[in-house]
C-alpha cells in the first residue's frame, strides 16, 4: 500500500495581474498562473527579477489583489472575505518573512515577536512564553531582550521568521528571506528554514534567487511568461 499524499493546502488557479491605465493594459505580470501546495511541503519560486515571483506571492498571501483568477488556502477563496476578515485570516494562517524584516525598531526581539499574538489577542504573559520558546528554536535565546538595532542582519532575519511562526500558521510565505544577508548569515537562514520545514513540519512557498536555498526545495517552480513551470520534484 502507498503512503498517502498529504492534503492541499494552497490552490491558486488563473491568476492574471494586469497593470492599466485608463482603459489600455500598461503591463500584463502574471498571466494565468496555477499552483498547487500541499501540507508540510517547502517550494521555491525561481525566476529573473521582474517576473512575478513578488507579486504572486503578495497575491498567495492576500496582501495584493489578482485582476483575474483564485486562490484558495484550506479550502477557503481569500478573495471572497471582507477586508477586515481577509486581515484577520492572515493574522492566523499566514506567516510573512520579507527581504527586509520590517521589525518594530522601539520594541525588543521578544516583543516584536509576540506582536501577531498581540494582534489576535493573546495576553502578554501567554505571548511571552511562546515566543521565548521559538526564539530559543531559532537560536536567539541570548538576545531576545535586544533591540533590533543591536542585532546583526542575520539575527534580524532570525527574528522576522520567529515573528512568522508565532500564530501557528498553515502556510509561511518568504520573499527573498535572504536576499539582504551576507554569504555566511544567508546559509545559516537557509539551514534554518529547511530545518523548520523538515522536522517541524512548516510549509514554506518561498520565492528567491539564490541557488542554495533553492536546492533545498521540496520543489522548485519557475516563473516563466507570467506562468508557472516545475524545475523538479523530489
Amino acid at each position: 500500500m502507498g503512503i498517502a499524499r498529504k492534503q492541499i493546502l494552497l490552490k491558486a488557479e488563473g491568476i492574471w495581474k494586469e497593470y492599466r491605465n485608463g482603459k489600455s493594459v500598461v503591463l500584463q505580470v502574471l498571466k494565468g498562473a496555477d499552483m498547487e501546495i500541499r501540507e508540510g511541503e517547502f517550494v521555491v519560486i525561481v525566476g529573473p527579477s521582474g517576473s512575478g515571483k513578488s507579486t504572486l506571492l503578495h497575491i498567495l498571501g492576500g496582501l495584493d489583489t489578482p485582476t483575474d483568477g483564485s486562490v484558495r488556502i484550506d479550502g477557503q477563496n481569500i478573495f471572497q472575505f471582507s477586508e477586515e476578515s481577509l486581515a484577520e485570516f492572515r493574522n492566523k494562517k499566514l506567516g510573512f518573512v520579507f527581504q527586509f524584516h520590517h521589525l518594530l525598531p522601539e520594541f525588543t526581539a521578544l516583543e516584536n515577536v509576540c506582536m501577531p499574538a498581540l494582534i489576535q489577542g493573546q495576553t502578554m504573559e501567554r505571548s511571552k512564553a511562546r515566543a521565548s520558546a521559538i526564539l530559543k528554536n531559532v537560536g536567539l535565546e541570548g538576545r531576545m531582550l535586544h533591540k533590533p538595532n543591536e542585532l546583526s542582519g542575520g539575527e534580524q532575519q532570525r527574528v522576522a521568521v520567529a515573528r512568522a511562526l508565532m500564530n501557528r500558521p498553515q502556510l509561511i510565505l518568504a520573499d527573498e528571506p535572504s536576499g539582504n544577508l551576507d554569504k555566511e548569515n544567508g546559509l545559516r537562514l537557509h539551514d534554518l528554514l529547511a530545518d523548520l520545514s523538515a522536522n517541524e513540519g512548516h510549509t514554506f512557498v518561498v520565492a528567491t534567487h539564490n541557488p542554495d536555498l533553492a536546492k533545498r526545495a521540496d520543489r522548485i517552480l519557475k516563473m516563466s511568461e507570467g506562468k508557472l513551470v516545475t524545475v523538479r520534484h523530489i
